[in-house]
């Protein structure tokens, strides 16, 4: 079969999804994919990374918390045996995708697609040979490069992107990462607690800048009493590899005279920028922006008939659980079956460092911005039993609500899985839930969410436990 009624240019968490809801809704669908079923997530990113985080936070315990948790005697934790776990968690996930593809009667073309129209593929197959596909609807979901910075070209051996540096089973003796967001302070995390001598280099004034101003505070003080040195409001102006290390030449971003400083490994984690080239997009007539992203509507149709994009080639969020949701919208939009846009203004953001970081909607300052009367509340851990009990009373829940509603405008956390207590705000936000009616939710107890409940109880002019 040669033609298909969808065909999806990537298999990542936004092509895959694609695939297995246009197949549900009675299409025929291929997608094509050269390496990573899963895409970058499911491979090199999300989850093998979460493995990592979980061995190092066991090291962080055994390194520095023995006597809090009673633990007697030595015990170590290699890396070698961490980063091997790693790759087999990667790997059975990977292998739950082929099952998906196959069980929804998805067909898998392993090779590199090449547009050649809007509507027609060229695909240089990973067994050697060439195969033309066509269709009446094209899902581009082709993701994203790393981006970098002048003066700093990556070559896979001491300067690296997080790919490498995740494949590698080996650590180095120090490290200086560009970038404190959710990569840079990750593999921050990992590295400290498994020796490594770590710097980050991050250009604007605080660590996840694109966090609440309270998060950024926070982290910062738990990451300077881990031993990471952060270096805040600088520059990397270049790095040099040596052959036995890296030279980074760095200086105030305000400007000023530069300074070098040394390590064994440069990891490059400035963020990302969306996959347009190497593939034929220009033979579509696909329109991009500004910022070099596929144009898209709210139903991820690009302005070409039967053209659709999702995920981080449209830079609306580079997030996997933002591609997973406009894959179902594309789908649904091909199909003609019900569906309902995507609000990128309150996507939940999920940063796995410890302490962990969720949040979602607006900033205290982004509301204040836009306009709106803004009321807080923030509850901190250490008055939440679970988390006392968890021996990790650190960090807090924060909301910004509107002060004439109580409408929840965002949430910012940071603690104990903070993660997993995003989405009752986030369904809450959704269906336009006020303060005063979540708080008469009932929260079970001992639970990490009863922080939510405080803070939601504090919007609403009555905390309890505070």
């Amino acid at each position: 079969m040669t033609h298909f009624d969808v065909l999806v240019l990537g298999a990542g968490p936004g092509g895959y999804v694609a695939a297995i809801r246009a197949s549900q809704l009675g299409k025929s669908v291929a997608v094509i994919e050269k390496q990573y079923w899963g895409g970058v997530c499911l491979n090199v990113g999300c989850i093998p990374s979460k493995a990592l985080l979980k061995n190092a936070e066991l090291a962080h315990t055994l390194t520095h918390e023995k006597a809090k948790y009673g633990i007697e005697g030595d015990a170590t934790m290699a890396y070698g045996p961490t980063h091997a776990r790693s790759r087999q968690v990667s790997a059975g996930i990977v292998k739950g995708v082929h099952f998906l593809m196959k069980k929804n009667k998805v067909t898998e073309i392993d090779g590199w697609g090449t547009l050649t129209g809007p509507k027609s593929v060229s695909v240089a197959l990973n067994d050697g040979s060439t195969a033309e596909y066509t269709c009446d609807n094209l899902i581009i979901a082709t993701g994203a490069t790393v981006r970098t910075v002048p003066g700093v070209e990556v070559n896979g051996k001491n300067i690296v992107t997080y790919e490498e540096q995740i494949l590698d089973e080996n650590i180095p003796s120090s490290m200086i990462i560009g970038g404190s967001g959710a990569i840079g302070v990750e593999f921050a995390y990992v590295m400290k607690n498994f020796g490594v001598d770590v710097t980050i280099v991050e250009y604007l004034d605080r660590m996840v800048p694109t966090e609440d101003a309270d998060v950024s505070k926070e982290l910062a003080k738990h990451y300077k009493k881990l031993g990471v040195k952060v270096l805040t409001s600088t520059a990397v102006k270049g790095v040099e590899d040596t052959g036995s290390g890296v030279k980074v030449r760095i200086a105030p971003a305000a400007g000023g005279e530069e300074t070098v400083i040394e390590a064994d490994k440069f990891l490059a984690a400035f963020g990302f920028a969306p996959r347009l080239e190497g593939y034929g997009l220009e033979s579509t007539g696909v329109e991009t922006t500004e910022r070099g992203a596929i144009a898209i509507d709210e139903y991820c149709r690009t302005n070409v008939e039967g053209v659709y994009a999702i995920g981080d080639v449209t830079a609306k969020m580079m997030l996997a659980h933002v591609a997973d949701a406009m894959a179902m919208v594309a789908a649904e939009t091909i199909a003609g079956a019900e569906t309902m846009p995507v609000d990128y203004d309150f996507i939940p953001r999920a940063t796995y460092c410890q302490p962990q970081i969720g949040s979602f909607g607006y900033s205290e300052q982004q509301a204040k911005d836009k306009g709106y009367d803004v009321k807080t509340a923030t509850f901190p851990f250490s008055a939440n039993g679970k988390a006392q009990g968890l021996g990790e009373g650190v960090g807090f829940v924060k909301i910004v609500a509107d002060a004439e509603y109580n409408e929840i405008l965002g949430a910012h956390m940071i603690g104990p899985d903070v993660t997993e207590l995003l989405p009752a705000l986030t369904l809450a936000q959704k269906w336009d839930l006020t303060a005063d009616e979540v708080g008469r939710n009932v929260f079970a107890h001992p639970t990490l969410s009863e922080a939510v409940k405080e803070a939601i109880h504090g919007i609403a002019g009555h905390m309890i436990h505070l």
